[in-house]
C-alpha cells in the first residue's frame, strides 16, 4: 500500500461526517443567472472575464501577453483553479505568448453547477473556451495538469487536433488511475472513497493534509516545507464548489483516457515526477507516454506531484523550449 494510499484511508476513517453541497447551477457563484440555453460567447477576454457555455455554466477565464502570441491554454488539477498555473503563465507572457487559463465549472471563480462534473463536460467547456477567445487563426498548445491532463486527453479525443499545435501532459492522471482487472497496478478504489469520505467528514481540513503532505512532497524526510504554497493550495481549493469537487473525485479517477490519447497526433510532451505520490508515474506518465505516438517524457527525478511549485524554473525552461522546437 502506498504512503498516499495509507494517508487517506487513515484520514478517512478519523474524521467525522459533515458538510453541505454547494448551490445549484440555476445561479452562478458570482450571482450571474445562467440561463440553459444561452449561447456560447464570441469575444476576446480582456486581461478576465467570463465565458458561458452551451447549457449556461459561466467559466471565468484569464488571457494575458501579447493578443498576437502564440497562444498556450492551461487546464488546472484538482481542487485548483487557473491561480496554480500563475508561474508558468508570467513566465511565458513575459516571453511573448499569449497564455490563457479559466476555472474548471464548479473550481475557483466559475459557476458550480450541480450536474456536468464529468471529464466529457470538462472537455466541451475547454472547447467553449478556445471558440470564446479567439485565437486569431492559431493552433494552441494544450497544458493540462493532474486532473487538467485528463481534460486536454477528452478534449482531443471528443474535439480532434484541428485547433491545436502541441499537447503537453504534466503529472497527468491518463491513461487510468482506478485499479481494474485490466489495469492491476492502478489505485484501489478504497483509496478514493476514503478521499470522498475525508471530504464529506471535512473538507477543510483535507485540504490542509493534502498540500502539507504528499501532494508537494512535504511528507518526506529533509523536504522543505512552505506554509505559502499549503495556504494558496488551501485557498483555492476552498473556493470550489463541495459538489463539484467531490464530483470531480470519479472523474479524475475513474475515467479511462486510452482511446483519448491514442487520437493525439500532434507532439506531446509528457513531464512527470518519479516520486509523484498522488499519480503514480508507472500508471500515468509513463503509461501515457508509450500510447502516444511519438510522445517524449522527461522524468524528473525525486519531483512530487506538485512540480509545477517545487520545481517551477526547471518545468517553465522545458516547456518554452518544448513550444519553440520546430
Amino acid at each position: 500500500m502506498s504512503t498516499f494510499t495509507k494517508l487517506l484511508v487513515a484520514s478517512a476513517a478519523a474524521l467525522a461526517l459533515g458538510g453541505a453541497f454547494a448551490q445549484s447551477s440555476q445561479t452562478g457563484q458570482l450571482g450571474r443567472p445562467a440561463s440553459p440555453t444561452a449561447p456560447v460567447a464570441k469575444q476576446a477576454i480582456q486581461g478576465s472575464g467570463y465565458v458561458t457555455t452551451r447549457d449556461g455554466v459561466q467559466l471565468f477565464v484569464k488571457d494575458w501577453g501579447p493578443r498576437d502570441g502564440q497562444p498556450i491554454v492551461f487546464s488546472h488539477g484538482w481542487p485548483l483553479d487557473s491561480d496554480s498555473w500563475e508561474g508558468q503563465m508570467l513566465f511565458l507572457a513575459d516571453h511573448g505568448y499569449r497564455v490563457i487559463a479559466h476555472d474548471r465549472r464548479g473550481h475557483g471563480r466559475s459557476s458550480q453547477p450541480w450536474d456536468g462534473n464529468d471529464m466529457d463536460h470538462y472537455a466541451d467547456d475547454l472547447a467553449a473556451v478556445l471558440d470564446a477567445v479567439n485565437l486569431r487563426g492559431k493552433k494552441a498548445v494544450l497544458v493540462g495538469f493532474s486532473t487538467g491532463g485528463g481534460e486536454v486527453a477528452r478534449y482531443i479525443g471528443r474535439h480532434g487536433t484541428g485547433k491545436v499545435a502541441k499537447a503537453v501532459l504534466v503529472s497527468a492522471v491518463p491513461p487510468l488511475m482506478l485499479q481494474t482487472a485490466a489495469n492491476p497496478n492502478g489505485v484501489p478504489m478504497a483509496v478514493f472513497d476514503g478521499l470522498r469520505k475525508a471530504q464529506l467528514d471535512n473538507r477543510a481540513q483535507l485540504y490542509k493534509d493534502l498540500p502539507s503532505g504528499p501532494f508537494y512532497g512535504f511528507n518526506r524526510p529533509g523536504a522543505k516545507v512552505s506554509q505559502g504554497l499549503i495556504d494558496n493550495w488551501w485557498l483555492q481549493g476552498m473556493a470550489g464548489g463541495h459538489k463539484n469537487t467531490y464530483d470531480s473525485i470519479k472523474a479524475f479517477s475513474e475515467t479511462d483516457f486510452t482511446a483519448d490519447l491514442k487520437k493525439f497526433d500532434v507532439p506531446t510532451l509528457v513531464v512527470h515526477g518519479s516520486d509523484d505520490q498522488i499519480v503514480p508515474i508507472d500508471i500515468s506518465g509513463r503509461a501515457s507516454a508509450a500510447l502516444v505516438k511519438g510522445a517524449k517524457l522527461v522524468v524528473y527525478e525525486g519531483a512530487p506531484h506538485g512540480l509545477t511549485d517545487t520545481h517551477k524554473d526547471r518545468l517553465n525552461q522545458d516547456l518554452l523550449d518544448f513550444i519553440q522546437k520546430r
